[in-house]
């Protein structure tokens, strides 16, 4: 292929909106095209990176005893219907009805399309365990689209499903796909690429892994211990061992704090630290009932923790009134004289473990000092006591008591156990050597194309452009004659450029 001919420009300026180095050298590069938010065009040399990207892909799969299949991306709403993310998911996922009114939606993920084709296709112990995949364009209506091919609408994946008669099957093949996602990202050339716990989102299961391409533009935030082995978490479920005070508990004192609604204030009026103190912050479930959260006034809500605690999907912010229709005062609001009965009430270990804490009087301008959660709360029948606390830099890494330290990260893939989630909703079950009939036991593991393209440049680039590795770059020789307008030059090119070509 000579460069005069292919179909991509090559630009000067990168878009205004680019603020990562792969989304700027991507479109000036000619690698792919803007066709509205979140959605590209590959451009040739794009298309060949990602094609030498889905080759390692299918090799490494066939390592791992994967068969390779495809899926629809239009699905029908009553398989999401069976699992009950029809309702559960929110508006990323797109719902259309077809011309006979029937509702349908463009896959994000394909879970129930595979069960569907599982309970139909495996029936037995004898076929199991078995692993499917595919490699695939997904849909997901993302909000706000950014940084290029790293947060789109329209993204290709390779995903793939295991299906297993025992956990310890299950656990055994999870560990292979595990060594299999760390082969696939070296072989692609990101340099440093961490597999780190992680919370399992709307994906669901008990324990999932991402694995973080690191990275200064990356969206996601990992807390690592200082020799990035000992502990790797990331935000969303990253835990360190709180210190606590223990002292005598002390009456209650009901103080006057006049215009003290916010933490800052609250402490810099009573002379006292942060952590002294008890924040009260109020969110709504979908269906508007108020959800009460408690926690240690020098900490942060983690909200994907709150979810997890919950089992809800979503929440928002209540607001004032509906604040005060259960007796608290929006400012003022804390445990103390409330009937918790009819609130979903989520208090962290911060709370519990602290001794004497300032807290609200749910009236305008008044505080509590030395509050004891076991003293003072009489009815906790219906409170959830959990971490909830969002982890910092610098906190002690509950492995090795040592700071941990924070990494961003662009997240390339993903793998899940699953259990029994989606195969006991949607009856996916074969029949055990006994005769009986028992859900399968699942496994889901996801690697972004596009995603890993993007991280690939943000860790091998200069001031010019990508550095591709050899493995994806798009051509592998390049043959530039000095002086092109000389017979001689274009002569020795094209014979050299013939000659590697019948190689």
């Amino acid at each position: 292929m000579k460069l005069s001919q292919l179909v991509g420009q090559r630009l000067r300026e990168a878009p205004r909106d680019a603020q990562t180095a792969s989304h700027k050298f991507l479109v000036r590069g000619g690698y792919c095209r803007l066709v509205s938010a979140g959605l590209y065009t590959l451009l040739p040399l794009g298309r060949r990176i990602t094609k030498k990207i889905e080759q390692i892909l299918r090799e490494e799969m066939e390592r791992v005893d994967a068969q390779e299949v495809l899926m629809p991306m239009v699905l029908p709403a009553d398989l999401w219907q069976e699992s009950g993310r029809w309702d559960s998911v929110g508006a990323e996922l797109l719902r259309f009805q077809d011309r006979n009114g029937k509702d349908m939606l463009l896959g994000m993920t394909h879970e129930e399309a595979v069960v569907h084709l599982a309970r139909t296709e495996l029936v037995s112990y004898k076929q199991l365990p078995a692993c499917v995949y595919q490699i695939q364009l997904k849909y997901r209506d993302e909000a706000r689209p950014r940084a290029g091919l790293i947060r789109v609408r329209e993204f290709t994946m390779k995903d793939a499903y295991s299906f297993h008669t025992t956990q310890e099957s299950l656990e055994e093949y999870y560990a292979r796909m595990h060594e299999a996602y760390e082969r696939i990202f070296r072989r692609i050339g990101l340099k440093d690429c961490l597999s780190i716990l992680s919370d399992s989102g709307m994906i669901g299961g008990a324990v999932s892994h991402e694995f973080m391409a690191i990275a200064d533009c990356g969206e996601d935030t990992l807390f690592v211990s200082p020799d990035h082995t000992s502990y790797r978490a990331n935000r969303e479920i990253a835990t360190s061992p709180l210190k606590f005070v223990k002292e005598d508990p002390l009456p209650l004192e009901k103080v006057e704090t006049p215009h003290c609604q916010s933490i800052e204030s609250l402490a810099k009026f009573l002379g006292i630290e942060q952590s002294q103190t008890c924040k009260a912050v109020f969110y709504k479930d979908a269906k508007d009932n108020l959800i009460f959260v408690n926690i240690r006034g020098d900490l942060e809500v983690n909200e994907a923790k709150l979810k997890k605690a919950l089992q809800i999907p979503e929440f928002a912010f209540a607001d004032d009134n509906l604040i005060r229709s259960v007796g608290a005062v929006p400012g003022f609001a804390s445990l103390c004289g409330l009937d918790l009965s009819k609130i979903k009430v989520v208090v962290d270990k911060s709370v519990v473990g602290s001794s004497n804490l300032v807290v609200g009087a749910n009236e305008e301008n008044y505080h509590y000092r030395n509050f004891n959660y076991d003293r003072d709360v009489q009815d906790k029948s219906n409170i959830i006591v959990t971490d909830i606390a969002t982890v910092r830099e610098g906190d002690p890494c509950p492995v090795t008591g040592q700071p941990l330290q924070m990494l961003k990260g662009i997240e390339v893939g993903n793998i899940f156990q699953l259990g029994t989630k989606y195969s006991a909703a949607m009856h996916c079950e074969f029949l055990s050597p006994e005769g009986k009939t028992k859900p399968m036991i699942m496994g889901c593991y996801g690697i972004g194309v596009g995603r890993a393209v993007a991280a690939v440049i943000e860790q091998c680039h200069d001031d010019y452009g990508p550095i591709w590795p050899m493995s994806i770059a798009p051509y592998q020789v390049e043959i530039i004659g000095l002086n092109h307008a000389q017979p001689e030059v274009a002569d020795a090119c094209q014979k050299l450029y013939d000659e590697l070509q019948a190689l």
